[in-house]
């Protein structure tokens, strides 16, 4: 029986046109690269799906409605390709190579991830088709890339997050001697493709504004691989920067050495609460109030309580001193004398504690919170005469909106139409394009997709600064304001001592340095950024801050809604000093709704959004989580995004507008196909460790090798591959054993095929069985950690995934370059100034003398003022 929907008409707010409103994409895609075409989808663009005979192959993935296995009945199918049309041709066929033709003459965009070789065997190919369509953007994915030594292996969700690093990071506790008796944990579900699709979504917009000046189309190409393999958090850095491992635990940041206490406690009737004691001052004394308030004990000294000193600490990076934690210790005991729905964590964050409730994904769906913001749509399934809830927006727009759109086409529902185009609103290449208007060249000898863009950049953490990232990548200009009592996260995988060249003589992890202009996840995070110190509660402060406003495309933040109210510049008073500015602010929870207000940081939106609890052993074991803030990265990307989006709509429309940005809200995006269950079939998502949860494989799963906490991940979707696997392990008897003959055989005997699997994997070399295995055409990758990917990986090299970029005082470190290569207007991650991420308040006398006019002397009076 579906659940039943309720209050999503909570909020009525007018809908507004999509950013790609007019956009036209033709889609060749499999669930590598649908994620993408829903986000374009969303966005407004009329995506046209075309499907070889019988339809895509993803309409065979589950879960099914009402549990019929059924092309038209996969809410897998259903969730990624809401809003998109469906033709049905066959590419083998000339008649239909030509009608495919004929939709791209009318494209903007090809997105295709067909196997290598493919379409250039049909003429098709991106070089032929950019040749032929000048103007059209050709995004292509592939697994590992279509040049390289891995180009021709096999993945899966589970092989890209094994190979990628996120495994490793992700699992339970070691046991007490230190050992990890539990494999790393997979985290649920399809996140390969998430990340790479969206950065692939933010790039294709990236395209369409240089495009929208110079008339030029190009080439774009996604490595899911790369894409993963920079997609964790402290691990790279730190091995980068002083050769040191992280070690993964439960529901929480992966670190150098293990932390005392899970962050998470058990309710009394069995569910969880993310309930961490925080690094502020003053956090322990919150504690013991709340627990006095509800007459617990809580046999605590808030005047022993350690306080951190020195800069900002990333979360989860802060030091660890005690081998017990009488504060968390204090949180179990609490937590577990309330049910799940008694917890007070609405108390504690009220009272400034990073508190919050695991929510299983549907949870959020009937939460008041997100159906006043439009985070849900009821779409109705006219042949089935019912309509079920699909997560359907990310951010609510002043000027622009997320597109519902209608439910997933039937198969070939749209043959008669597709070559009608939708009505469009504004041109989208400007009349008076041409190439000389394409900017100056960057370190790549070509220009920046975002060339003459200024961004006032009032972001800090991953989740808002690291959107500013890619902007920068682009080309923009971002001016990064700190001010000196709130300065962002600088400390975190530092610099070692003895610099780069201790570094390159050092065999075991190295000391770092103390100086918050040299933390190397900073770097990572704001490479290409110009840095400036301002005091915006100053009034000369906030004269000067009105005066970048005027000169600036993008006004962005990353602070607790209504912060910059506070400081006389929120959007009203944005848009009196200029009128088509663009405001974008990201926030944990969103600024409009109930939940403005709460602290967020990545573990927070994570629980909240209902990432934590989906992954880990099947119930009864407690979820495994999350090793790191991975909605701050998905917030990232989603928030550059939206950033791109609203330009793009301004440089259609001259109109600018306001972005309301949520972290969480992308977690609730990316959850979609586990609300769609509930809301069709009645069902509540449950753990499935590393097993394929909704797509048939057996083996799937992550088996021990030699070494000290080294691992395999093999995925057998068919009865060729699983063949293939028997003949490597050169196991006949597997092959004949009746239980393991067919598929179905297969996914009922699990637990005895996974022993089977440990027991041969148990002695073989990770890397060597994984050659082996793709070499038989097995999808298969080792679990790698920082090390595997930085130092023993050539796919990754071969990508040039890493770009080397100087800071003025760190020097010179390689970081994460932008993975999406794109053929015209690359992006380059040291962006325009070509430079590392900026000491504190480094370029005062570029922004405040340069470009405001100001002389030395004022400078220097303001700064003694307290203004910088």
């Amino acid at each position: 029986m579906a659940a039943k929907n309720e209050g999503v008409d909570a909020a009525d707010h007018t809908v507004r046109p999509g950013a790609l409103t007019g956009i036209r994409v033709i889609e060749l895609a499999d669930e590598q690269a649908e994620y993408c075409g829903l986000t374009l989808a969303g966005l407004g663009a009329d995506v046209v799906k075309v499907e070889s005979p019988g339809g895509s192959p993803t309409r065979r993935i589950g879960p099914f409605y009402k549990d019929q296995e059924d092309p038209e009945g996969s809410l897998f199918f259903w969730q990624y390709n809401r809003g998109k049309r469906s033709v049905e041709l066959d590419l083998n066929q000339e008649k239909d190579r030509e009608h495919f033709r004929s939709l791209l003459a009318s494209a903007d965009i090809l997105l295709e991830s067909t196997p290598k070789g493919e379409l250039d065997a049909w003429g098709l190919g991106a070089k032929e088709l950019t040749q032929q369509y000048p103007a059209l953007i050709v995004a292509r994915v592939t697994p590992f890339g279509d040049d390289g030594p891995w180009s021709d292996y096999k993945a899966s969700d589970l092989v890209h997050l094994a190979l990628g690093g996120v495994m490793m990071n992700c699992g339970y506790d070691p046991a007490p001697g230190g050992t990890y008796d539990l494999p790393p944990i997979a985290p649920q579900m399809w996140h390969a493709y998430h990340i790479a699709g969206e950065q692939l979504s933010m790039s294709i917009i990236a395209a369409l504004i240089f495009r929208f000046r110079t008339g030029m189309g190009q080439q774009l190409s996604c490595a899911i691989h790369e894409a993963v393999a920079k997609c964790t958090e402290v691990d790279l850095m730190s091995w980068i920067m002083r050769r040191s491992p992280v070690l993964r635990q439960t529901c929480r940041h992966a670190r150098e050495t293990i932390s005392p206490h899970p962050t998470i406690a058990h309710t009394k009737d069995g569910r969880w609460v993310m309930a961490s004691l925080g690094t502020r001052p003053g956090d322990l004394t919150r504690l013991h109030d709340l627990m006095d308030r509800y007459g617990i004990e809580s046999g605590l000294d808030p005047e022993k309580s350690e306080k951190p000193t020195g800069g900002r600490f990333v979360p989860g990076t802060g030091p660890v001193q005690l081998k017990r934690d009488p504060g968390m210790e204090a949180v179990q005991r609490f937590v577990r004398a309330f049910t799940y729905e008694n917890v007070p964590w609405r108390e504690a964050q009220e009272s400034g504690m990073l508190w919050a409730p695991l929510r299983k994904p549907h949870e959020n769906s009937l939460d008041p919170h997100w159906l006043e913001r439009k985070s849900y749509a009821d779409v109705e399934h006219p042949e089935l005469g019912e309509s079920f809830r699909y997560a359907t927006s990310k951010w609510i727009g002043t000027a622009t909106g997320w597109t519902v759109g209608r439910r997933a086409p039937l198969l070939n529902e749209d043959a008669a139409t597709v070559d009608t185009l939708l009505p469009n609103h504004a041109p989208v290449i400007d009349a008076k394009a041409e190439t000389s208007r394409a900017g100056a060249v960057s370190r790549r000898g070509k220009p920046f997709a975002l060339d003459g863009i200024r961004i006032l950049d009032f972001t800090w953490f991953l989740a808002s600064a690291g959107g500013t990232r890619f902007m920068s990548a682009f080309g923009a200009e971002s001016l990064k304001v700190e001010l000196k009592s709130h300065p962002d996260t600088r400390m975190a995988s530092m610099a070692p001592v003895g610099g780069r060249a201790a570094r390159e003589k050092a065999t075991a992890p190295i000391p770092g340095v103390t100086d918050p202009d040299m933390g190397g996840q900073f770097n990572n995070k704001n490479p290409g950024k110009r840095g400036i110190s301002l005091n915006v509660r100053h009034p000369k402060g906030l004269e000067i801050a009105r005066k970048l406003v005027a000169m600036s495309d993008i006004v962005a933040e990353g602070f607790s809604p209504g912060v910059l109210d506070s400081w006389g510049l929120g959007y009203d008073a944005l848009r009196e000093i200029k009128p088509d500015i663009i405001y974008v602010q990201q926030s944990g929870m969103g600024a409009q709704g109930t939940y403005g207000r709460f602290r967020t940081v990545g573990p927070i939106a994570n629980s909240f959004a209902g990432q934590s609890e989906m992954s880990g052993l099947p119930e009864p074991a407690m979820p495994a989580g999350w090793g790191y803030s991975y909605l701050d990265w998905m917030g990232a990307y989603s928030f550059a995004l939206a950033m791109l989006s609203a330009l793009f709509h301004r440089t259609r429309t001259g109109e600018g507008q306001w972005i309301d940005a949520s972290q969480t809200e992308v977690g609730l995006f990316i959850n979609g196909t586990t609300m769609l269950d509930w809301s069709a079939n009645g069902r509540a998502w449950s753990r499935t460790g590393n097993r394929s949860p909704n797509k048939a494989a057996a083996p799937h799963g992550v088996y021990p090798c030699i070494g000290t906490d080294r691992w395999i991940a093999i995925a057998c979707f068919n009865d060729a591959e699983w063949r293939a696997l028997t003949k490597i392990a050169q196991r006949p008897d597997w092959a004949s054993d009746s239980r393991f003959a067919t598929l179905a055989g297969r996914l009922l005997h699990q637990d005895a095929l996974d022993g089977l699997v440990a027991q041969w994997t148990r002695s073989g070399d990770a890397t060597g069985l994984m050659h082996a295995l793709q070499k038989a055409g097995v999808p298969a990758g080792v679990c790698q950690n920082a090390e595997d990917r930085c130092d023993n990986d050539p796919q990754l090299v071969a990508l040039e995934w890493l770009t080397e970029v100087t800071g003025t005082k760190i020097g010179t470190w390689p970081v994460a370059e932008v993975p999406i290569k794109m053929s015209e207007s690359p992006a380059y991650v040291g962006g325009r100034i070509d430079r590392g991420a900026p000491c504190y308040g480094e370029d005062n006398e570029y922004v405040y003398g340069e470009l405001l006019g100001m002389s030395s002397k004022e400078i220097k009076d303001l700064a003694d003022d307290g203004v910088f």
